[in-house]
């Protein structure tokens, strides 16, 4: 036996090997010592080889999902061994053989695989900086590909998909995708070549040529694709026919978003890795998994392509005006008909999952009556995708008995009915009983032994029992089969023909029970076409149903998208926030047009600017997945890019610092922003010093105002930004505000155009708990400060610039010579920060009298 599994582990080296010995799965040696670590299961050992104690762990064959759950978790690769050959005719060890090698990115297994979240496999092929993508859901057989070039391109796409495992050659250097769990699995580099892998596809899809998916001219992508698709044949050792396709996901059909912005924006995963307070747990009341999955795939990929936002857009107010209650209702009886038709499509349907899709097919004709009402074009082809299809209904119904158990080893799963010869095989085993009782009175009769009785178990079989005090009356006819403590037990020639024939009928019937449940299962293979549609159908309707109930009960309107450039926003709100907050959220607006592309953003800390820039970018991005919004009025023109800079932490792993990490990302903006791209800029320069900062934020800000054109949300507490606009009349100044109460501070967040008046930066840090002595410290420190700092260079305030900072005006002018400047200016021509510091300078030198120089104060 030792010898047969070091055969067998010897093709599969590097992953644990679930050897099958009876109802368990035993592990060996070294793999024996990974699971007990992992698994926290008792390591022992049995039997020597070379003299030493083989290691040995095993997990019982019943409830082995949830150890290979756990494994998987932690990204291991088991090889399931299994007994393929028949115990009772082996010479030596019963044969076995590797049917499947379950990986993290290969699960299909109901047990193994989150309801809500797709599963992916991605293989990624290189040529310098090009790259080529495959993605494969094997649980669904979506099956997409992309191309793309540089390394920050590579590392979005990664972030959208998320995979749970990454194939790449040998020799490739792997993906540099921060917190990505996915695994990296190593494959020949002859994989991945071009020629190889079309030949493969071609196959498997059994076409000429793959000019029929519009791949031809991405040869980076064929040759990714086919090195997924040889892995998934090498670990299932099953037919892939749910495979039906391979789609094109061109990267500039959607609007891209890097993997840092997608952190920022929280769309599924929140900054402390959980899943509450994500727009996902806002959007996501699907009553399906498959919808759910679907849903998030929205989500995750916003379109670009303003036809197809329009259709679903249609279908969500076509289903609003009739209330999708009825229709959330029938699919909430719906199951996962997408993972179910993938496991019927490898062979591997349990019967539960058989029930499952035909208690939703007797769902269908209530479903089309549901839809029959609409004449809205999507809603109609969808209702024809998930039209009755009574074949596969009525098999189902025939054949499965209401309440089937889990797997089909022990019977139990064919209805009674549906096939003759079984019905034959199981009335002579149902008849066993009342046989059994009539014996055990004839006995008792013929022998005279009141302890007589006649009974069954499955080691010994059928037996006559009689108490030690009577078996010395036992008659000569009987042969003894065992001697207990207090009883001895016997068979007759009749007992044993009747045993032969009943246990014989059980082997038969159980049999023929998984014959028929096999073909069962190849039958529904040849209407997989079909089922798959239904499943597609039923998750976009079910996606399209709970975004038209978000909207309705939450009270969203529907966005008008069009070729204007811009963003126009009435009663905006940020989606998540104002579910999440006990307190009535403070609807704000926005305007962004060709000649508007950027607002400065000034305002207290705590006042609201990152939840305003946020709420932004979610509301577009919602917008682009065709939902409806939280705004009383929303407008957009071409988006092809959402970038967000807000908030930052140290990477440690990385050697970077904070101000590290900023200027990266900050960076990438720079470098990839078009003018039709969306930014969010927030505290550009804070993590260096008070000259550099404001110099770094002033010369991006500029940038992206003048030279990229962006439509920019840049918010800053460097009070110097708010003249920008003076000399970039695309920029604009907006203010969160915020009201002193005696010591304390009242966020109001509510955003009115003009710069902020001060920064409030004490008062926040009494409502954070700093201690009185603390604050009080500060408040005399700030008192000397501006009494004696030289003032911090002014970007413009008093003179024309190109945008550079210059020399401070002198620092000690008469007060009747600021009076004279004011009494100069036309107060129309000031702008409120211009006002407010000449405003400073008169007070402090009317207060010394005139009599002594002082400095300017600074809010």
């Amino acid at each position: 036996m030792m010898q047969q599994f070091l055969r067998i582990k010897a093709e599969h080296p590097d992953i644990l090997l679930f050897y099958r010995m009876g109802d368990f799965y035993e592990l060996f040696y070294e793999d024996a010592r990974r699971a007990s670590e992992l698994l926290d299961i008792t390591l022992t050992q049995r039997g020597e080889s070379a003299g030493e104690p083989i290691p040995m762990a095993g997990v019982p064959v019943h409830s082995y999902e949830g150890y290979l759950a756990r494994l998987l978790a932690r990204g291991e690769s088991v090889a399931i061994c299994e007994q393929i050959g028949d115990p009772a005719l082996a010479k030596g060890p019963v044969e076995r053989q590797v049917v499947r090698v379950v990986t993290p990115g290969t699960v299909t297994d109901e047990a193994l695989l989150e309801d809500r979240r797709s599963n992916l496999l991605t293989a990624i092929a290189r040529d310098g900086d090009d790259w080529g993508l495959a993605s494969l859901e094997l649980a669904a057989g979506r099956y997409t590909v992309s191309e793309g070039h540089g390394e920050a391109g590579l590392s979005a796409e990664l972030e959208r998909l998320a995979p749970r495992e990454v194939l790449i050659a040998e020799s490739a250097e792997p993906p540099v995708v921060p917190d990505q769990p996915a695994g990296v699995t190593r494959r020949p580099p002859w994989h991945f070549e071009r020629e190889a892998s079309e030949r493969l596809l071609t196959r498997h899809f059994a076409t000429r040529d793959l000019s029929g998916f519009g791949v031809d001219s991405m040869p980076l992508a064929i040759a990714a694709a086919g090195a997924l698709l040889q892995y998934v044949s090498d670990t299932q050792r099953s037919a892939l026919p749910h495979i039906r396709e391979l789609r094109v996901e061109p990267t500039d059909a959607a609007i891209t978003i890097d993997a840092a912005s997608r952190r920022n924006l929280e769309l599924e995963t929140n900054l402390g890795g959980g899943s509450d307070h994500t727009l996902a747990a806002v959007l996501d009341t699907t009553v399906t998994a498959m919808g759910s999955r679907t849903l998030r795939r929205w989500i995750n990929r916003p379109l670009r392509d303003q036809a197809a936002l329009r259709a679903r857009q249609s279908a969500i107010a076509a289903l609003i005006h009739h209330d999708p209650t009825d229709l959330r209702e029938t699919l909430r009886r719906c199951a996962d008909v997408e993972r179910i038709s993938a496991r019927i499509g490898m062979g591997s349907a349990r019967p539960r999952d058989l029930t499952g899709l035909r208690d939703t097919l007797a769902e269908l004709p209530e479903l089309a009556a549901v839809l029959d009402c609409h004449d809205e074009p999507r809603l109609m082809t969808l209702a024809r995708d998930a039209a009755p299809q009574p074949g596969p209904a009525d098999a189902l119904d025939r054949a499965l008995v209401a309440q089937p158990p889990v797997v089909i080893r022990d019977g139990g799963v064919i209805a009674d009915g549906y096939d003759a010869t079984l019905d034959e095989l199981r009335d002579l085993s149902r008849n066993a009983d009342d046989y059994l009782a009539d014996l055990e009175t004839r006995e008792r009769d013929a022998t005279g032994l009141s302890s007589l009785k006649v009974s069954f178990n499955r080691v010994h079989g059928y037996y006559i029992e009689i108490s030690r005090s009577q078996s010395d009356q036992a008659p000569s006819r009987y042969t003894r089969r065992q001697t207990l403590k207090s009883t001895e037990r016997y068979i007759t020639p009749e007992l044993k023909g009747f045993e032969d024939k009943v246990l014989s009928a059980r082997e038969r019937a159980l049999a023929r029970e998984k014959a028929l449940y096999e073909s069962l299962v190849q039958w529904l293979g040849s209407h997989l076409a079909g089922l798959m549609d239904l499943a597609a159908a039923l998750a976009e309707l079910d996606t399209l149903a709970t975004l038209a109930e978000r909207a309705d009960s939450l009270g969203y309107v529907q966005p008008r998208l069009g070729e204007t450039p811009g963003i126009r926003l009435r009663g905006g709100r940020h989606p998540v926030v104002e579910r999440s907050t006990g307190q009535p959220f403070i609807p704000n607006d926005i305007d962004l047009d060709d000649q508007r592309r950027m607002l400065v953003i000034t305002g207290p800390n705590m006042g609201g600017k990152s939840t305003y820039m946020r709420q932004v970018a979610l509301i577009t991005l919602m917008a682009h997945i065709g939902s409806f919004v939280p705004a009383t009025e929303a407008a957009f023109g071409p988006i092809d890019r959402i970038f967000t800079r807000i908030g930052a932490s140290d990477d440690l792993a990385g050697g970077r610092s904070t101000f590290m990490v900023e200027m990266t990302e900050t960076a990438n903006i720079l470098r990839n922003a078009t003018r039709e791209s969306l930014v969010l800029l927030d505290e550009i320069g804070r993590g260096t010093s008070t000259f550099d900062g404001l110099a770094l934020a002033w010369a991006t800000a500029e940038a992206l105002c003048e030279r990229i054109r962006a439509f920019s949300l840049f918010a800053t507490h460097y009070f110097e930004m708010t003249t920008l606009p003076e000399h970039s009349p695309g920029a604009a100044n907006v203010h969160l505000e915020a009201v002193e109460h005696g010591e304390r501070i009242v966020f109001l967040h509510s955003v009115r155009e003009g710069p902020a008046n001060q920064s409030y930066g004490l008062q926040v840090a009494a409502l954070a708990g700093v201690p009185d002595a603390v604050l009080q410290t500060a408040r005399d420190k700030l008192t000397r400060l501006e009494a004696s700092e030289p003032a911090v260079p002014q970007l413009s305030l008093f003179g024309e610039t190109s945008g550079s900072p210059v020399p401070p005006p002198d620092p000690d002018p008469p007060a009747s010579a600021v009076r004279a400047r004011l009494e100069a200016l036309n107060p129309d021509d000031l702008t409120p920060r211009q006002a407010h510091d000449l405003l400073y300078e008169l007070r402090e030198q009317i207060e010394a009298n005139e009599s002594a120089p002082t400095q300017p104060r600074r809010p």
